[in-house]
């Protein structure tokens, strides 16, 4: 075991090596805070290795604008791949000479009795004035119970495991789950000439274009993406929504699940039960069908509001008219037509590691900003730490940028605003443990 980090200490140590560590590390550099970054992997190993053959972002690349770091290529409105992802978080490591430490798991966080933390490593103890969490909210692939009961027979994977459609056996497959992950495996497996079989969920979805311009520049124009999680009146409702599916594959197109039934795509409403051979679907999938797209429209009505209130010249576009209606009633489907089920049913948090009392009693850390109760205890990379861009591409920067202010005692006075629960009293047994949910 290497313990070439034991003993040290630094006034700022973060715990994470994506986009949201990386970006710490920039903005404590610039203001001349001693810091360290540890990764229990490698710099960006979420891309690396939970991310499918075919994957690209749903944001363009000019909203890739790391502190800093902003996309530099030659394709500012196309979508980076995911080889091109990583690329962009190595060049950043190199730009900048972040103090990555990479290989090094963080396994235990406790305060010490006279201020600052003690953190336990698989690379020895080191000790720190604050210490930033930044390992992100998509720790722990989630799946129902419900996956015991299927057959040997069917291959199953997380969204997180799924590779390409030559990983799975010849025959029918079965998606679950219609975020983000879900509708595009969905589409990658009926591109391949895949049976698909998709369990549609309550997901929205957005277009992808709109009077002439990706709808993202629209949204981030009209400031969306820098608008507060305080301007809403439920911010857990808005913390926990799943995100709009939309693709940036092949230069960016809608994801529109009625035009894949037309071309055979099989859809059904939610999962409900597995028993005796088959999968019972809830009769809910023309209500989740048209509360996507009328989540879908409603964003081309705000559009249009903006475009007529700054009196913008923009091409008229006419309005999407559904292509298919789904059959009346709850569908089931026999267990021995599938060859596979991809479980696209999200992802939780494990903080089990951080014996510091700074969550909720459903195991969401407490914080406003980023800014926990516990002095010198932060999150950052968390999805709306504080607007709709925290967690992404587009707004970690100027969420780092605001805990490097309060570590460095710029701008203090943004207090937690209420704390409940510990690790200890709202965990069970690890035998029993289930990750808390990051999106509903």
């Amino acid at each position: 075991m290497n313990f070439e980090l034991d003993g040290l200490h630094r006034p700022v140590i973060v715990v994470g090596g994506g986009q949201a560590g990386l970006s710490m590390s920039h903005c404590l550099s610039t203001a001349g805070v001693g810091h360290l970054v540890l990764e229990r992997e490698r710099a960006g190993h979420e891309w690396r290795t939970r991310r499918w053959d075919s994957f690209c972002l749903v944001t363009p690349n000019w909203q890739c604008r790391l502190p800093g770091f902003p996309y530099a290529g030659g394709d500012p409105d196309g979508f980076m791949v995911r080889d091109e992802i990583v690329a962009y978080l190595e060049a950043y490591v190199k730009e900048f000479d972040v103090p990555l430490h990479e290989g090094v798991e963080a396994t235990r966080l406790r305060q010490l009795p006279g201020g600052g933390f003690r953190l336990t490593t698989s690379a020895g103890e080191l000790t720190a004035d604050h210490v930033v969490l930044a390992t992100g909210p998509y720790q722990v692939p989630l799946k129902p119970r419900l996956a015991e009961r299927l057959p040997e027979h069917v291959v199953q994977l997380h969204s997180a495991e799924y590779r390409n459609p030559a990983q799975l056996p010849d025959g029918e497959v079965l998606v679950v789950g219609t975020g983000q992950s879900g509708c595009q495996i969905a589409e990658d497996l009926h591109l391949a000439g895949r049976r698909v079989h998709l369990a549609v969920g309550a997901a929205p979805r957005v277009a992808r274009h709109y009077r002439g311009r990706d709808v993202v520049a629209w949204l981030d124009e009209m400031g969306y993406y820098a608008r507060g999680i305080d301007e809403f009146a439920d911010a857990d409702a808005v913390r926990f929504r799943a995100n709009h599916y939309v693709t940036g594959r092949d230069g960016g197109h809608d994801i529109d699940l009625r035009a894949f039934a037309t071309e055979g795509m099989q859809l059904y409403g939610r999962l409900h039960t597995i028993r005796s051979g088959q999968l019972s679907f809830a009769d809910d999938l023309r209500r989740n069908l048209d509360a996507a797209d009328t989540v879908s429209e409603g964003i081309k009505d705000s559009i249009d509001a903006f475009i007529a209130q700054r009196g913008i010249a923009a091409p008229r576009e006419a309005r999407y008219k559904p292509v298919w209606e789904p059959p009346e009633g709850p569908r089931t489907l026999d267990v021995e037509a599938l060859s596979a089920v991809v479980w696209s049913t999200g992802f939780g948090r494990d903080h089990r590691w951080i014996d510091v009392p700074v969550f909720d009693g459903k195991g969401y850390p407490t914080h406003h900003r980023g800014v926990t109760s516990c002095p010198g205890l932060y999150f950052l990379g968390l999805p709306w730490q504080h607007t709709w861009g925290s967690g992404r591409f587009c707004g970690v920067a100027a969420d780092a940028e605001y805990l490097t202010r309060r570590i460095t005692g710029v701008g203090r006075g943004a207090d937690v605003r209420w704390l409940s629960g510990t690790p200890v009293s709202t965990y069970p047994a690890d035998d029993d443990w289930v990750a808390p949910r990051t999106v509903a």
